[in-house]
């Protein structure tokens, strides 16, 4: 009886243990995710912008000095 204790108590620790490894994963990749999806709204914001400039007749750069 005494060493069922003893080995409940261990996966328990050892559960305990494996939780909070994944729960730092879980995290880390969630700051990552956050970080991509703010990288994503700029990088839209930015096609956004170079569409309607497009779509104004603006050039976005001067044409080559052969033209």
């Amino acid at each position: 009886m005494n060493n069922d204790i003893i080995d409940l108590q261990t996966r328990v620790a050892f559960q305990d243990g494996l939780l909070e490894e994944l729960n730092q994963v879980l995290t880390s990749q969630q700051q990552q995710i956050t970080r991509l999806e703010m990288t994503m709204g700029v990088m839209r914001t930015q096609i956004e912008t170079m569409q309607s400039s497009q779509s104004e007749g603006e050039q976005v750069e001067p044409p080559p000095p052969h033209y």
